[in-house]
């Protein structure tokens, strides 16, 4: 019998901490086994190539790197952790074999990589430490390698751990079979019949070689290197082994045929029962032919597999950096499974209210056609979603990529996220009087050089080595703490590592005061962040573009855009980049569906003094256009941010569903009272704002994520619909669809 081995290369190149919550001593441990209950072998550990000798002297590592024979394991050398953001250059490559005796061809079961994140606390004595690390895992990540990917595969493979070790490993994978070392002796006999093993084994070689010389090609196009193959070529060795293997190709490719009735792709389903014509086909080739091609096979596999490997040591990082970019854009097609995307239009006209006058009588109101009323409440949006759902536990999926064992583990559990992309309408034509129209900078002379300076530097960076200050600020919610967001930070910084974040604490303990008051905490802490950043930068490099980007979860976004409007702000308004709303109520609570929230809004205002719930609910002032919210809608707010992009769930019951959203409601379409008036103008006051100016191309785009409310289990928060809105703080699966699906709006 013909055999083969299955080769799975692991380069893991930097351990990066994002937000690992203690010091002390970490190492990485690898596994690999078959999915397949009936194959339950492990993968055995064969070569470790350190690329490059770690730093001994910095006491960021300690000891060396270990194979354990009882559970076929591999183990980095022990590296210590001591503060956030911090690297460790590991640089090694580990190869695991697989004997495929139990498959007549090709595996027929995936391949689990298990990742296991082990830890231990500062000692002293190299002894301890090391025993704490063999009974001390504390976190798992593990990946599934599809039997389309075992014939060859070369991809990167980010290993992220769970939310309380958030780091980043960054892994290259690379699959190939290749010939077994020793054959039995048995096809050297010239006479017998061949046995279909063989033939197909003969083919799964054959298959991988092609998938290993285009990946080989593709490499070397990609990163502009030249691979050596001279020695392969000078030989005539690809004639000679077109030549040897033409008859086994030919007598393969014709097994390629119906299965139990069905037509097969490529080698699926070559296992199954083969009809006597072909049978007999087979039987025209001699083994020694046969033993001819494999050998000639193989030993071509070996020589373009350790070609790779050496061209894969000189130029690690720009194949990591290639394949980590090719990475990227296939996650928008993976993750797709999950999201829904769809184009609406924004009004060309704005809501018309015919109710404005005296009489009594109420008058029919009439909207623009331009603008559909939503006729999609949350129950029917949370509809939608469960229908995608059960759609996707039907599925079978079954690509070549890398699966994420933390999505697609169950992927039936994992958010629905809808995206809907908005495409502006003209703006409407603005008074001179009105808000709208350009306001004058009101900072000093000094601060307005430095910005004007910034802007010149910004359109000479073709020319210069400008630098980009990419500044994002999260701000928490009601009663929030300043890293309820790190998750989505955390996410913003595997996207784009070069940004400068600001976890606001200026309202921490202070979210039950009046939002005047918060948002002027908050423009007072950006202004200081920004100045010192700036200051930072423009001493090191030319500072040719400032972005400022917001991330607000619940009334955050309210003390955003209060901090926003406020006169220190000013000079900073044309540098908005980015802005992500968390279930933002940011046409508060007029209108609210949930009878539950309701009667505990009433109790809270009734039994305490907190100022921000009245703002919320418009009983901060008798005359509803004097509430702060009516003339913050009003406020240039949103106008001046080129992405803005509204996160909304139908299951969260603390914050309206068209609140969070910024559009009207079937409640207060029908509303002739003069409530319903303020609520109408306040839509338009904020619609308004986001209408893309004519000389402007901005995003707007509503994600409404679903979350799996299996998940959330029957609990006092479920039943009060504070579940989903926290959710959005303890799961960054939604967030990962969103951010990897439109990485431009988080650079």
């Amino acid at each position: 019998m013909l055999n083969i081995v299955q080769e799975i290369a692991v380069y893991i190149d930097r351990f990066h901490n994002l937000d690992l919550f203690q010091q002390g001593w970490y190492q990485i441990k690898i596994t690999m086994r078959w999915e397949d209950s009936e194959h339950v072998s492990f993968g055995t550990p064969a070569r470790v190539v350190q690329y490059q000798a770690p730093d001994m002297g910095s006491s960021s590592t300690y000891g060396a790197w270990r194979i354990d024979d009882t559970d076929n394991s591999f183990s980095t050398q022990p590296f210590r952790i001591k503060y956030a953001r911090q690297d460790i250059h590991l640089c090694m490559m580990i190869t695991f074999r697989f004997l495929l005796d139990g498959f007549e061809g090709l595996p027929t079961t995936a391949v689990i990589m298990k990742f296991e994140l082990i830890y231990a606390p500062t000692v002293q004595n190299g002894s301890d430490l090391q025993a704490f690390l063999d009974a001390s895992s504390c976190a798992v990540h593990e990946f599934r390698l599809p039997p389309k990917s075992l014939s060859g595969l070369h991809s990167y493979c980010p290993v992220y751990f769970d939310a309380l070790h958030y780091v980043l490993v960054d892994v290259c994978v690379h699959v190939s079979i290749l010939k077994a070392t020793s054959y039995h002796s048995a096809l050297k006999e010239l006479g017998g019949v061949v046995e279909m093993k063989d033939v197909l084994r003969t083919k799964a070689l054959l298959t991988a070689y092609d998938i290993l010389l285009e990946e080989l090609l593709k490499l070397s196009k990609a990163i502009a290197q030249t691979i050596d193959i001279s020695e392969f070529v000078s030989k005539g060795s690809i004639v000679k082994l077109t030549n040897s293997i033409l008859q086994a190709s030919q007598v393969a490719s014709n097994i390629e045929v119906s299965v139990q009735g069905k037509p097969k792709n490529g080698l699926e389903g070559l296992n199954g029962a083969l009809d006597f014509q072909n049978a007999e086909k087979l039987r025209s080739l001699s083994k020694s032919e046969l033993l001819g091609c494999f050998n000639s096979l193989g030993d071509q596999m070996l020589y373009l597999w350790n070609t790779f490997l050496k061209f894969h040591r000189e130029n690690k990082t720009k194949v990591i950096d290639f394949l980590r970019d090719v990475w990227a854009e296939d996650r928008k097609a993976e993750w797709s499974i999950w999201m829904l995307h769809s184009k609406v239009e924004m009004p060309h006209h704005y809501i018309k209210c015919e109710s404005h006058g005296s009489s009594s009588k109420p008058k029919h109101r009439r909207f623009s056609s331009s603008l559909k009323v939503s006729d999609e409440p949350p129950q029917t949006a949370a509809t939608r979603a469960e229908l995608h759902r059960r759609s996707i536990a039907q599925m079978r999926i079954n690509n070549r990529s890398i699966q994420d064992m933390q999505i697609f583990g169950d992927p039936a559990h994992m958010p629905i996220v809808v995206v809907e992309r908005v495409v502006n309408a003209p703006r409407r034509t603005i008074s001179d009087n009105s808000y709208m129209k350009h306001v004058e900078f009101m900072e000093s002379h000094s601060l307005q050089t430095r910005l004007n300076s910034a802007i010149e530097d910004k359109q000479s960076a073709s020319k210069v080595n400008a630098f980009t200050l990419k500044i994002v600020v999260f701000v928490h919610g009601f009663q929030g703490h300043h890293l309820d967001l790190q998750l989505v930070r955390n996410q913003w910084l595997l996207i784009d590592p070069n940004i400068k974040f600001l976890m606001s604490e200026a309202n921490e303990d202070k979210t039950s005061g009046d939002l005047r008051e918060m948002g002027q905490r908050l423009a007072q802490e950006v202004i200081s962040f920004l100045k010192r950043r700036m200051d930072k930068a423009s001493r090191s490099v030319p500072l040719g573009d400032i972005r400022i980007s917001f991330v607000g979860h619940s009334i955050g976004n309210l003390i955003i855009r209060t901090a926003v409007a406020d006169n220190i702000m000013e000079p900073y308004l044309g540098y908005l980049h980015t802005y992500l709303s968390l279930s933002g109520p940011h046409l508060g609570y007029l209108y609210n569906s949930s009878s539950t929230f309701n009667s505990g809004l009433w109790l809270l205002k009734r039994l305490t003094d907190i100022r921000c719930i009245h703002q919320l609910s418009f009983t901060d002032d008798p005359d509803i256009q004097k509430t702060f919210l009516y003339n913050l809608s009003k406020q240039k707010t949103l106008y001046h941010f080129k992405h803005i992009i509204l996160i909304s769930s139908p299951q969260d019951g603390y914050v309206p569903y068209h609140s969070a959203r910024i559009e009207l409601c079937q409640a207060a379409s029908y509303d002739t009272s003069k409530k319903g008036r303020v609520f109408l103008e306040m839509l338009n006051n904020l619609l308004d704002q986001i209408r893309a100016n004519p000389s402007q191309h901005r995003v707007f785009m509503r994600c409404d994520v679903n979350f799996d409310s299996t998940n959330f289990g029957k609990n006092f928060d479920s039943f009060i619909g504070r579940a989903a809105h926290i959710e959005f703080l303890e799961s960054d699966i939604y967030a990962k669809f969103i951010m990897w699906s439109f990485p431009q709006f988080f650079r």
